[in-house]
């Protein structure tokens, strides 16, 4: 993999060169771009064994923080936080708000709000070739939501992310896309023109919807000319093979590990500034060495001990990837710069206790970017403090102007 410390920088494009001695390390930090990865494991992280017995910096780690204590002072955790009212239609939909906070999922008139990575996305825009890349390890289902509660859908296939970012497709595959984006500007076109027509005849809230049309037609018209510019533009080399995809979806391990293993790719050769991974629930018994029931009942272990242990080992090596993951970032082999040194890294769950729904008392963690860290953050008191002001600390951290998110009432400062 080319080095990832300089670059040269033109129209969007970015080239990566080898280690220049006479470039000191402060030049090359200052001029590296904010990033930001979400990782959320949906079915929970069991609390006994997440969190630490106390706050502060001098905690003991618990058992799954031993994992990755060799990073412990390029990470924070978080007890006491949360999003207000997750009570939804089904039990497990607060995985769908947990990047936007949005309140009652999926009950009648819910409808989802923007979230965290598309919030940093659009501050970013098409500066990459992808402002955001999508993660799932099993559905196309995502936690990526538009400021219309669109949902981004997930790319589960590692093969085809890798294609779509690293393989450069031949002339004649070039050339179809150029036009499929070009069939798609003539019929955004044919479609203006038919609502210009309407708005003559429509009341004052037709109308209304009719320029949150146009605004919205005008934004695809915007990303359509991004889009065909990079077309234009070659992909970043790598050297790493391809990845093959884990056909077996009880090789939910694999899974994730495959998908891991791009995000260091994606960030060096800034392909994105924007990754998030949704672990999803496989509905099957995890290919884990002691484990014999399946991940979804595991997590309903109505305090049964053996499904306890069974479920401890999977998530054990959930977040033995997670520990893989910062290795990567943190590599410095030249002595500069990690990517885990401009990355702030989001892990943790929309579950606090999955064996009862509950999405309070959320397990939080955050690596990495600017923040000073090493420390257990502590929230007291009888309601969990708003998960969204740790969300608008860190979209401001990544650079946009956010004056809210969600249902923050201020910036989070732990440090």
């Amino acid at each position: 993999m080319p080095d990832r410390r300089t670059f040269l920088k033109a129209g969007g494009v970015a080239v990566a060169l080898p280690w220049l001695p006479s470039l000191s390390v402060a030049h090359a930090a200052t001029q590296a771009p904010r990033r930001m990865v979400n990782i959320c494991a949906t079915l929970g992280l069991y609390a006994d064994s997440w969190f630490p017995k106390t706050g502060g910096a001098d905690y003991e780690a618990s058992d799954y923080l031993a994992l990755i204590d060799r990073h412990r002072s390029r990470y924070t955790l978080f007890s006491g936080f949360a999003h207000a009212n997750q009570t939804g239609r089904q039990a497990h939909n607060s995985e769908i708000t947990w990047l936007t906070s949005a309140e009652h999922p999926g009950l009648d008139g819910f409808q989802n709000t923007l979230s965290l990575d598309q919030a940093a996305a659009n501050h970013v825009g098409y500066v990459t070739r992808y402002p955001s890349i999508v993660m799932g390890t099993v559905s196309p289902q995502s936690q990526s939501y538009t400021t219309g509660g669109v949902m981004v859908p997930a790319e589960i296939s590692p093969a085809t992310l890798f294609a779509k970012l690293f393989l450069q497709g031949d002339a004649a595959t070039v050339a179809r896309e150029k036009q499929r984006l070009a069939d798609g500007g003539s019929i955004l076109d044919r479609l203006r023109l038919d609502a210009q027509a309407l708005r003559v005849h429509a009341n004052a809230g037709d109308a209304r919807k009719l320029d949150a049309y146009f605004e919205a037609v005008r934004t695809a018209e915007r990303e359509l000319v991004e889009v065909q510019a990079w077309l234009d533009r070659p992909k970043p080399v790598v050297e790493a093979d391809p990845p093959q995809d884990v056909d077996d979806p009880a090789d939910l391990i694999g899974r994730v590990e495959r998908m891991l293993d791009l995000i260091p790719l994606i960030l060096a050769t800034d392909s994105s500034r924007v990754i998030s991974l949704m672990i999803q629930d496989h509905g099957a018994v995890p290919k884990v060495d002691g484990v014999n029931g399946e991940h979804h009942g595991l997590s309903h272990h109505g305090q049964d001990e053996a499904k306890i242990a069974q479920l401890k080992l999977v998530e054990i090596e959930i977040v033995k990837r997670f520990g893989a993951l910062l290795d990567r970032l943190d590599e410095r082999p030249d002595g500069g710069p990690s990517l885990l040194d401009s990355t702030t890294v989001l892990f943790g769950s929309n579950l606090g206790n999955a064996n009862s729904h509950s999405a309070k008392h959320l397990p939080i963690l955050v690596a990495g970017g600017p923040f000073s860290h090493g420390r257990h953050v502590v929230h007291e008191g009888e309601e969990d403090a708003p998960l969204s002001n740790l969300f608008l600390s860190l979209l401001r951290t990544f650079g946009a102007p956010a004056e809210t998110f969600g249902h923050s009432t201020e910036p989070l400062v732990w440090a």
